[in-house]
């Protein structure tokens, strides 16, 4: 027998929609803002599972991070990049919450991540956050914390000087541009602690160097990266 619930969510959908921000497909449930077909299509690295994987390979050399890993490829005119401009430009928070939960289902099943601490968002500059409206990192890291229960810890780190846009720049130009840009502000949080430095996309790795590089002055630290998409360009 249909219950009142169920009875009611259909009234409301026929009044108010809810689509998938994927396809724009019709979804019942106000739980997901993405339909079972583009959850199965978005295109997972699984490098969460394997030491060694492309993304930590970005910092050898550069970075001692712990582990790092990027939940889903991204590549252009794909679901991914779609999803992440709904993301990123177009205010849809919930999508990027249902994200991160996404990269929490599967960092937790793997012991590479069972000991970290607490998770910090890559900062935006702060202009750059107020025009959007929030940062994407942040939105990430709410998902995240939702599954593996972590304290988020926004105001470690911050980013105090504006940088120009990294999209059309080599990895060189990256760096230049990004290169002690950031800065600590509350250390003891986290120090001999293992922290998780989110960010929504990494393609060379400079930017999350550069903040990495600030994280690890404090005492006894150790950093792990998770981003949601891997752009090899």
């Amino acid at each position: 027998m249909v219950g009142l619930k169920e009875i009611k969510n259909s009234f409301l959908h026929l009044l108010f929609p809810h689509v998938c921000a994927g396809c724009g497909s019709d979804i019942i449930s106000e739980e997901s803002a993405l339909c079972m077909r583009c959850l199965v299509e978005m295109p997972e690295t699984n490098f969460h599972i394997h030491a060694n994987n492309p993304i930590e390979k970005i910092f050898w050399g550069r970075l001692p991070v712990t582990n790092a890993t990027a939940q889903y490829y991204f590549t252009k005119e794909s679901l991914m990049q779609h999803l992440m401009h709904q993301f990123k430009y177009k205010g849809n928070k919930d999508l990027g919450r249902q994200l991160g939960r996404l990269i929490g289902d599967d960092i937790q099943q793997t012991n590479r991540f069972k000991n970290v601490d607490a998770l910090i968002p890559l900062p935006l500059f702060p202009a750059k956050e107020k025009r959007r409206g929030y940062n994407q990192a942040t939105i990430l890291c709410q998902g995240i914390a939702e599954v593996m229960d972590l304290e988020i810890l926004e105001n470690v780190i911050i980013r105090p000087q504006p940088t120009e846009t990294q999209t059309k720049k080599g990895r060189m130009e990256r760096w230049q541009n990004i290169e002690g840009k950031f800065q600590l502000l509350q250390p003891e949080k986290i120090r001999n602690k293992h922290v998780l430095l989110v960010d929504d996309v990494i393609t060379t790795g400079a930017t999350l160097e550069a903040c990495g590089q600030e994280l690890m002055k404090v005492e006894n630290i150790k950093l792990s990266i998770a981003t949601l998409c891997y752009s090899s360009r």
